[in-house]
């Protein structure tokens, strides 16, 4: 069997069973989320998990790339590093790398053959478990040094949260899947400070007051040491271009230097933030990084779509941003950026987005509205986001499939000099992004 026939059939496998990324919120808020079924599955396969140290990131957002950062970090000191994160872009095995490069297409289909017989022992497993399974005992089988594991929904019931780590860090807290981790601040960081474990250090990005009560008290119930960035590590931005941007950070602990300034490509002050989230977990992480390793591995960091400036003339950008917070962060990215500049916005979101909130923080920088959906099970329909549009009088229109929307942005973008700039959907902004690649190559 070829190489490419193999993996089909592995990713065939692996979907063939219940994958809650592809649910409706209703059924989402039902699902059995427990740990016994992957504590069984991984001592099956000997708990490769336990055979390397780890650093394991939680949070609404900044997950991604506070995970990415200390990954890169890891391997600019030399080690091997695996980062797995969730969901993937454009392949499916971007979500288990190692050094940067992720499992190959037969590797992959090898390993869903190895534990095909485990699986089928142990009734009721996820998508998302069998997934984590098989990042966990690839890290083991590539002999890594280090790993980085970014949680994938919550904490406390990921699957992910059966390893035991060096560190484990809470990025920013905000309301998301709400169905599953409850409506208030106070629930969300309940479910997210599921991932700290007795004795193990805590580092907290900045929350809002009642997130970080919780956060505070899970911490002292547990006897961990909590450390708060803009608290117990201050920071300031300095330079920022298209390039990437400047910052510095200053703290007495002794743990950590008093001052350093470090550069990061990533682009937006949400991402200094978390860098010195990544910086703070590096520290406390023990695994000894000098400043010169931190500083070159934040340099030279990659973690596409997060605001991606694919293109010059005209401008195009793909973003990750699918929540109110993140909308906001994003129009002040624009507006540090683009200073002046209108954008068409090609949106499509899941069904359960608080859409109104979102348009609503973004709407002073919309010249048009290209509403579109994703081949997704969860996306919303475009008539349902039409309607809002029109509520709040935001001119709009509809374009389906994606690369069309795509089309038609750049169409308008040439017209009249706007941005063009993808959202909403990780998944759209993803096909928008292949859409894109074809149309260049």
């Amino acid at each position: 069997m070829d190489t490419e026939t193999a993996y089909n059939l592995a990713l065939d496998y692996i979907y063939s069973f219940v994958d809650y990324s592809l649910k409706h919120s209703s059924e989402l808020a039902k699902a059995d989320f427990n740990l016994e079924r992957m504590r069984s599955l991984m001592a099956e396969l000997g708990n490769p998990q336990d055979s390397y140290p780890c650093i394991h990131v939680a949070g609404t957002k900044g997950k991604g790339s506070t995970s990415a950062m200390c990954a890169s970090a890891l391997q600019s000191a030399g080690l091997t590093v695996g980062l797995y994160t969730s969901p993937d872009l454009l392949d499916y095995t971007e979500r288990i790398q190692v050094n940067n490069s992720p499992i190959s297409h037969a590797e992959l289909a090898n390993l869903v053959d190895l534990i095909k017989p485990i699986v089928a022992k142990i009734p009721m497993l996820t998508t998302f478990e069998i997934t984590t399974a098989l990042g966990f005992l690839y890290f083991a089988q590539r002999k890594v040094d280090a790993a980085v594991i970014e949680v994938g929904l919550g904490g406390r019931l990921d699957a992910t949260n059966i390893i035991t780590p060096k560190v484990s860090v809470i990025c920013s807290l905000s309301y998301d899947h709400t169905a599953v981790l409850g409506n208030t601040l106070a629930q969300i960081a309940r479910e997210k400070a599921g991932i700290i474990k007795p004795g193990i250090p805590v580092v907290s990005s900045e929350q809002k007051a009642e997130a970080l009560q919780v956060l505070e008290t899970i911490a002292v119930e547990r006897g961990c040491e909590l450390t708060l960035v803009g608290r117990d590590l201050k920071y300031h931005s300095g330079n920022h271009s298209l390039e990437g941007q400047s910052f510095n950070i200053f703290s007495d602990e002794e743990i950590f230097d008093s001052q350093v300034s470090l550069q990061i490509p990533l682009l937006g002050q949400h991402q200094v933030e978390n860098a010195v989230t990544a910086y703070a977990a590096l520290q406390k992480s023990g695994f000894g990084l000098s400043y010169r390793q931190i500083a070159q591995g934040f340099a030279q960091v990659l973690w596409p779509c997060r605001f991606e400036i694919a293109n010059r003339e005209p401008i195009v950008i793909f973003d990750s941003a699918h929540n109110e917070d993140a909308f906001i962060r994003l129009t002040e990215t624009v507006k540090t950026y683009f200073p002046g500049k209108k954008m068409v916005l090609i949106l499509g979101v899941s069904e359960d987005k608080h859409l109104k909130a979102m348009l609503n923080a973004i709407k002073p920088l919309i010249d048009t509205l290209i509403v579109t959906k994703a081949n997704h099970p969860r996306a919303l329909e475009p008539e349902k986001i039409l309607g809002l549009a029109n509520e709040l009088q935001i001119p709009s229109e509809s374009c389906i499939p994606t690369k069309i929307a795509l089309d038609r942005a750049l169409e308008i973008a040439g017209n009249n000099g706007s941005i063009v700039l993808s959202a909403g959907s990780m998944f759209v902004t993803a096909e928008v992004k292949s859409a894109w690649q074809k149309k260049v190559k």
